[in-house]
């Protein structure tokens, strides 16, 4: 599994012209889903997203996380962090991303778990699969990446 995290002051999708979601302060996460991902991945980094200390405190230190600022999660599904490495060519291969119909089940698991760990109501997500545009204010700019892979 592998997680881009961005900081942002707001971020929202936009699925057919329209906003399907948007949020004020707190974090646009990204999220790629591997083969061979599972329910121990969705567990330790659907906590960490939400325990990751990287809003500022009172002395301008990033000590605080999302919970702390009371801010709002957006989770975007994003196969195309899968890309394996590229020995010759120019054209990227998601060898490495999971079939689409067990990517959707953990992409809905990662959005339910994180819903446990923080608010329901301040996490949102886009659409499995759907075209998406992304817009965002990223706040800093400081984004993070975060991989996880546990042996089976």
């Amino acid at each position: 599994m592998i997680i881009v995290v961005q900081r942002v002051e707001s971020a929202n999708v936009v699925i057919e012209n329209k906003i399907h979601e948007q949020i004020k302060k707190g974090l646009l996460v990204f999220l790629g889903i591997e083969k061979g991902d599972s329910d121990k991945e969705i567990e330790y980094l659907s906590k960490k997203i939400v325990d990751l200390r990287i809003f500022n405190d009172d002395n301008n230190k990033m000590n605080l996380s999302v919970k702390d600022i009371n801010g709002e999660i957006l989770i975007i599904s994003q196969f195309t962090l899968c890309t394996e490495n590229q020995k010759s060519g120019n054209r990227p291969s998601f060898f490495n991303a999971e079939e689409g119909q067990r990517a959707e089940a953990l992409y809905s698991t990662f959005i339910e778990k994180t819903k446990i760990y923080y608010d329901k109501n301040k996490v949102k997500s886009g659409i499995f699969a759907a075209m998406m545009k992304i817009n965002l204010v990223n706040d800093g700019p400081v984004t993070i990446i975060l991989k996880k892979k546990f042996d089976v």
